[in-house]
């Protein structure tokens, strides 16, 4: 997270104390101008002060037993690895909050993929699996959903003549995603391609369903808010999408 240091001369004292001061004019002025914007801006500057004060905590993991570190991976150590932020979800989420989205770019592999897909594969295999498995020893992975995707699969052909440097193109006929936790079945596969991988042979999942589905598993139902737009009645999950029960504990 950036911009969560103070610059140099300010420690957090002086930093808390300036806070305070500006809080006490800014209500001095909200009780006078009525204006409730004032106390929003100030309710934005104590959420700055509480991020800046514990996000070094959480993204020190020199405390983190060797076994722990050991489950995220050898990139566990290195800033910016995907193995470092999962590790770091992991303590986002013993902290409570709500929302997490971990990224890994890199997989547009148009050429090349024969000498780019593996290492890839382990840069992100062990930790995803790591940090399902440590919030499970913690008593996290109850309450909390792990959803693993893209917005694309890739072709089950080549792009490109068959040679050292091809790749694979965009596909969105049919790719897998996965999740872990909150409600959903451990062990359970749902859908199925054809032989080629190349379109759905059973139980399609549309983006809608799989969206609505999610909605569902955070207690929101998708159907209950609805908008008419150009004749069209829009709900959360666009004017599609049905729970997929056959996924749900």
């Amino acid at each position: 997270m950036l911009y969560v240091n103070n610059p140099n001369g300010i420690n957090r004292e002086t930093r808390r104390s300036l806070l305070d001061a500006l809080g006490g004019l800014a209500k001095s002025q909200q009780v006078v101008s009525k204006d409730p914007e004032i106390l929003s801006r100030v309710s934005q500057y104590e959420m700055a002060y509480r991020m800046q004060a514990s996000v070094p905590e959480i993204a020190d993991i020199s405390n983190e037993p060797q076994h722990v570190l050991d489950m995220y991976g050898p990139t566990v150590k290195q800033d910016a690895t995907f193995g470092r932020n999962c590790l770091l979800a992991r303590r986002l989420a013993e902290r409570n909050v709500k929302f997490i989205t971990l990224f890994h770019q890199g997989w547009d592999m148009h050429a090349d993929i024969a000498k780019r897909l593996g290492p890839q594969c382990a840069e992100v295999d062990q930790p995803a699996a790591g940090l399902v498995k440590d919030l499970k020893q913690r008593g996290l992975l109850e309450d909390t959903l792990v959803v693993f995707g893209s917005e694309f699969g890739r072709t089950p052909f080549a792009q490109g003549a068959l040679q050292p440097g091809f790749g694979r193109d965009h596909h969105g006929g049919c790719f897998t995603w996965w999740m872990a936790g909150g409600g959903v079945k451990a062990g359970y596969s749902h859908g199925e391609t054809d032989d080629f991988s190349y379109s759905v042979a059973k139980d399609p999942v549309h983006i809608h369903d799989f969206n609505a589905t999610l909605l569902y598993i955070l207690g929101i139902d998708h159907e209950r808010l609805r908008f008419r737009y150009q004749g069209r009645d829009f709900k959360l999950t666009d004017v599609a999408g049905k729970v997929v029960k056959e996924v749900l504990a």
